[in-house]
């Protein structure tokens, strides 16, 4: 990878399920993919192009990026100047029960509506976190009081534009996220979805990109390539997630991986494990 490109990944050692990316890009790419946490970032130098929620972004330094989960999305550094941010994951499971304590009644529906803001006191709660996550002295009753901190604010911002409630799902193709989680190692075909979504293939496809704005098997492979990183952050063997998620080989593993994390897998579990 070339010296201009890096992805730093570290967990805080007080919560080990809010994770902190830092990455510097010039001429890498992401690829589509989704993400099954909340992903809360801070452009802090050059310019972050993505597509997602069937537009083109643009955010400039010092704006806010969000993802909500499974919202699909790419990026690249936009413009001459290398890209530079954070980005803090959480899990949606792990921010409900504190908007809840928040005073948020429909926190499990919790979803931010803008993909890029400029927001000075949601930014400053993300680099608040990001710092307490980077420094090892944190303790825990500051990091647990910043996070609470942090959703009481999106609580008390719920009734504005900034957030709204979580579009209406559909129950066909809520059954094929279904049949796809449950067949995570499989060789799933297009007929199997088809048949579990009682339409025709080039209808299932059509509908199927318009829902969850990838193809099925890109979505397909995204679910394993989430499932098979959390897999690696809990230690399981590269070549056990290999067969596990159903990837051929490494070499295949690692052409799924890289595009979506920035570096291969082992790369990933050196770095987020701490091996040398």
């Amino acid at each position: 990878m070339p010296e201009q490109n890096r992805f730093q990944f570290a967990k805080s050692h007080l919560d080990n399920e809010v994770m902190l990316l830092n990455a510097s890009m010039s001429d890498f790419s992401y690829g589509t993919h989704a993400h099954e946490e909340f992903s809360l970032g801070v452009t802090l130098s050059g310019r972050q192009d993505f597509f997602a929620l069937g537009e083109h972004h643009k955010s400039h330094a010092g704006n806010v990026v969000i993802f909500n989960p499974n919202d699909a999305h790419d990026g690249h550094s936009g413009g001459h100047d290398p890209l530079h941010y954070k980005m803090l994951y959480m899990h949606p499971e792990q921010l409900a029960p504190m908007l809840k304590s928040a005073g948020l009644k429909q926190a499990d529906h919790f979803r931010f509506q803008q993909c890029v803001c400029n927001d000075f006191e949601l930014r400053q709660h993300i680099l608040r976190l990001a710092m307490l996550v980077e420094n090892h002295h944190t303790s825990m009753m500051n990091f647990s009081s910043a996070l609470f901190e942090f959703a009481e604010f999106l609580a008390a911002r719920s009734g504005t534009d900034k957030t709204q409630s979580s579009p209406k799902k559909d129950p066909v193709f809520e059954r094929v996220r279904e049949y796809l989680h449950s067949h995570i190692a499989d060789e799933v075909s297009l007929d199997d979805l088809s048949q579990v979504a009682h339409l025709s293939k080039y209808h299932l496809l059509r509908r199927f990109r318009d829902y969850f704005g990838m193809t099925p098997h890109k979505y397909w492979q995204n679910c394993r390539l989430n499932k098979a990183k959390r897999a690696i952050e809990l230690g399981m063997p590269i070549a056990d997630v290999v067969y596990t998620f159903g990837f051929t080989d490494l070499s295949y593993f690692n052409r799924c991986f890289k595009p979506v994390f920035g570096m291969t897998p082992l790369q990933f579990r050196r770095h987020i494990l701490h091996i040398k």
